[in-house]
Formats: structure tokens, C-alpha cells, sequence
């Protein structure tokens, strides 16, 4: 894209903003134009820093002082640049706004999970994709990508959890504002665990109170409190009786079919099953993994946690382990109830939305405040995001019998889904 286009788009947008009653269509317009403009940016800004970087000694501190920007954004700059380099055919779709500067970025962070030459391969099918990244939406074409990359791995089951062993990473630093920082990476095994015992932790510690200066925002709350529990481990050993066991949910999918029909046999090495099959009868296991590992590697976890079965049918919950209708007797949502939901939806509820299960919040449909119960069938997991939609921004949602969701927004559009489905989440 020219000078001269990129100056029109601006001036389009000048336009639009000086318009005090430009419609829906014009703000639309506009915001496009806004898209096209940051990443004919985000282009030259990789090109002009990639150039630098061949005539300075310490290209990221240059970057930085020219864009007043941190080191650390200027190596994503820096990174940028280079994907570009090895994939033409996105850096044309970078320059001419057809591609955003997160698809580019998605392309350099699955590059960095392959090594030698599989990364270039996926480097060059990355640039054979360029038109999917043109239509697709940054998450869709990284999840397009992971796919490549899984495919160039020859041996994806204990050579992967081998490299992730290899992978694990603890990085400790002070920051502008003098706090101290630990960063860490974990393969899935020792990630469990550390997850457990820090679960265990706050439950232990904040159960009834949370500390002073607690924030109140409840994503901050969250990460405060589990720093909290984080260094009364590493202080003096934790206060939770128990070292923490991950739980695990042997889900059985009712749909169709005879019980016991569906496949019960493990997985092959790498293959983690990641909740109810849409066949009926045989078991799966909700693992609370993002990501597959080996067959032998689950084996172990299942064998360290709790195991719990709860039995589905087009999002009904027949059998579950634990009392699920609490009435008006709590607010909060108990761990049985939690079970129950987590064997429906591996995400959250809100059609489109991929914040796992365990970063989410349970919603009454019905609000509390209005007299709702805290009963499973008045219950929804929905992200801190999509909560606050719901509670600030007029979104409303009902649910039908099997769990059928409607979402009104605002605006009278509506969003109709039928019974959860955790595969296809």
C-alpha cells in the first residue's frame, strides 16, 4: 500500500471522528480503516527496526528510546521483523493491511516451538497460508498453525514431553517499579502438581478472608492471591495439610448408543482425550490440560489425583458426586457443583469465547440479587470479561431445559446454542 492510501484511510478516520452523527456503518468504516493503517505501520516499523538493527551494536535499546517503548516490545519488534523476512507473502498482506501484526506475531511463536529445520519448514508453509491469514481471525490462524507444527513433529508423544522437560524455564528479575519478578515454564506433569499444591494453598489460607490490600478487581484478586500462597510456600512450607492433588473428571457422554459402547481403550502416546466424546456410552477424562502429552505421562497424574464420574445427556447432568442444588443457603458455588460444570464445558459458556473452564466464574443466571439459587441448573461458567458484560453492559442470558443458551446484547441481537458440547467447544 502507497503513501497516498495510507493518507486517505486517515483522513477517512479524521472524517468520521469530526462527524458527531456518523452511523453505524461509518464507525464500522472507520475502525477498518484504523486496522489497515496499524499494520502498514506495524510493517514499516519491522522494516525500518530490522535495518537498524545492521548498523548498532544494541538494536533493542535504540528501538526503544526512538518509540519511548520498552526493550522488551522492541524484541518483539525485532522478532517480528525476522518472521517477515523468511515469509514474503505476509509481508506483503502486513504492508497492504490484508494481514495484522498478530498474525505475524502468532507465526513467530509457534516458529519458536520447533527447532532447526522444522522451524523453517513451518516458516514456509506459514507463507504458503498467507491467504488464510487474510480471512481468518488471529486465533483461528494460530490454531491453524499449531496444526503445521504438530504435523512437522515425527515424534509427538514422550519425545515432545521429553523437550518440554528440557523446555522448563525460571527467569527472576527486578522491575522499573522495584518489584521482584519470577517468570516460570513447566512440562504438564510437574505443571499439575505445582498447580495443586498452590490451589491447596489458597484454599487453605484465604477460605474464609482474604489479606489486607486485597484488590477488588477479580482477575488482580485472584493473581494477588496466589502470589500470597506462592510465598508462604517458598517462606516457610504453606499451611495446607496436604500437598495438593490434582482432580480429574471421568466424564460419560449418555447420548445415543448402548452404556459401555463407546471406546474406553487409552489414547495412543500424545493423545489426550479433552472431555465427553459426541458418541454415547464410553468414558473420557477432562485432564484440565491445554495441550495433549503422552498416554504413559497420563497414566502418572491420574494415579497422583482425584478421580470423579459424572454422567451427561444433551447438557443434562444425570449423575455427579456431590449435592448440586444449594438453594439460597450460599452464594457461592461449591466444588461439587464446579464438577458438575466442568464435565459440560471446557470453556467458557459464551459461544466464541476460549478462556478455559478454570479461569472462569460461576454465574447465576437468575442473579442472586434477583433471588436466584444457587442451583446447577441456574449456573453457567462465563470468563471475568463476559461476567462483566453481563453485569455492566446489559448483556442478558437464559437457559433452556438441556442447557440451550440465548444471548440478548444491548443492540436486540440474539445468539441461540444448543446443548454444551465439550468437543466442539
Amino acid at each position: 500500500m502507497d503513501v497516498t492510501a495510507v493518507c486517505g484511510r486517515v483522513r477517512g478516520v479524521a472524517s468520521v471522528r469530526a462527524d458527531s452523527c456518523a452511523d453505524r456503518s461509518a464507525l464500522e468504516d472507520g475502525l477498518r480503516s484504523i486496522g489497515v493503517v496499524r499494520s502498514w505501520l506495524a510493517a514499516a516499523e519491522a522494516d525500518l527496526a530490522g535495518r537498524l538493527a545492521g548498523v548498532v551494536s544494541f538494536p533493542e535499546k535504540s528501538i526503544a528510546d526512538a518509540g519511548r517503548g520498552s526493550q522488551t516490545e522492541a524484541g518483539r519488534v525485532l522478532e517480528r521483523s525476522g518472521t517477515l523476512g523468511a515469509t514474503p507473502e505476509l509481508a506483503a498482506g502486513l504492508d497492504d493491511g490484508s494481514v495484522t501484526a498478530g498474525h505475524i506475531d502468532a507465526v513467530t511463536k509457534v516458529a519458536k516451538s520447533l527447532e532447526g529445520g522444522q522451524r523453517d519448514q513451518l516458516l514456509a508453509r506459514a507463507n504458503r497460508l498467507a491467504g488464510f491469514a487474510a480471512i481468518e481471525p488471529v486465533a483461528e490462524f494460530r490454531r491453524r498453525l499449531e496444526q503445521e507444527a504438530k504435523s512437522l513433529r515425527a515424534d509427538d508423544g514422550m519425545g515432545r514431553f521429553e523437550r518440554q522437560k528440557s523446555a522448563a524455564r525460571v527467569r527472576r528479575w527486578t522491575d522499573a517499579d522495584g518489584m521482584w519478578c519470577l517468570q516460570g515454564r513447566f512440562d504438564p506433569l510437574t505443571g499439575v502438581r505445582i498447580n495443586a499444591r498452590l490451589t491447596a494453598e489458597i484454599e487453605a489460607l484465604f477460605a474464609e478472608s482474604v489479606p489486607e490490600g486485597c484488590p477488588s478487581d477479580p482477575v488482580a484478586k485472584q493473581e494477588f492471591l496466589a502470589a500470597s500462597a506462592f510465598a508462604r510456600i517458598m517462606e516457610d512450607g504453606g499451611v495446607a495439610q496436604r500437598a495438593g492433588r490434582p482432580e480429574f473428571i471421568v466424564v460419560i457422554e449418555a447420548d445415543g448408543g448402548e452404556p459401555g459402547s463407546g471406546s474406553a481403550e487409552p489414547p495412543a502416546d500424545g493423545a489426550a482425550p479433552d472431555g465427553p466424546s459426541t458418541r454415547g456410552g464410553g468414558p473420557n477424562v477432562d485432564w484440565g490440560l491445554p495441550v495433549e502429552v503422552p498416554y504413559r505421562v497420563l497414566a502418572e497424574l491420574f494415579a497422583l489425583g482425584e478421580q470423579h464420574v459424572v454422567v451427561v445427556r444433551n447438557g443434562v447432568v444425570l449423575h455427579a458426586p456431590g449435592e448440586l442444588n444449594l438453594g439460597r443457603s450460599t452464594r457461592l458455588a461449591s466444588h461439587a457443583q464446579r464438577r458438575a460444570l466442568r464435565a459440560l464445558y471446557s470453556t467458557c459458556a459464551v459461544p466464541g469465547c476460549g478462556t478455559r473452564f478454570e479461569r472462569c466464574k460461576i454465574h447465576h443466571v437468575v442473579w442472586w440479587r434477583h433471588g436466584g439459587t444457587t442451583d446447577l441448573e441456574n449456573l453457567l461458567p462465563v470468563c471475568v470479561h463476559h461476567h462483566t458484560m453481563i453485569h455492566d453492559h446489559g448483556w442478558e442470558l437464559t437457559l433452556g431445559p438441556g442447557r440451550e443458551l440465548t444471548l440478548r446484547r444491548p443492540d436486540g441481537s440474539l445468539h441461540n446454542t444448543g446443548p454444551p458440547r465439550r468437543r466442539a467447544a
